[in-house]
């Protein structure tokens, strides 16, 4: 798994996440059929879960929480290392834009940004493997 964000709802802060989930869910599996599993966060608690596995076949698993202390949750990294690349980008430390359009642009130039980093760095590694 590599965590890329493939689709981003920037919404209002009021909102909860599971009433904007369907605006980014169902919009991309009509495009890509090939979605097998989708990990969410506790806040995504609710009846999404058997309408994307009824209607697009596609395993939806909400990951929750411990009560007390620290405990190791799969796949749980994936997410903060994500946010972590996120947080590394200058525009998207703060609240520069003023649209949520803007804000959504943002999270795929850095996205766009790691991917190519990603290509150049396998690029170079395959040069020095020919050579």
């Amino acid at each position: 798994m590599l965590g890329l964000v493939l689709k981003c709802y920037v919404g209002a802060a009021n909102q909860a996440d599971v009433k904007a989930a369907p605006c980014v869910l169902l919009s991309y599996l009509e495009m890509h059929e090939r979605m097998a599993k989708i990990l969410a966060d506790q806040g995504y608690q609710g009846n999404l879960e058997e309408d994307l596995e009824a209607v697009y076949g596609v395993e939806f698993e909400v990951v929750t929480h411990k009560r007390r202390g620290f405990s190791v949750q799969a796949k749980r990294w994936i997410v903060e290392r994500t946010w972590a690349w996120l947080d590394n980008n200058r525009g998207l430390s703060r609240d520069y834009e003023r649209l949520a359009e803007n804000y959504e642009g943002m999270v795929y130039a850095a996205m766009i940004r790691l991917m190519l980093r990603r290509l150049e760095n396998n690029r170079r590694r395959w040069k020095k493997e020919d050579a």
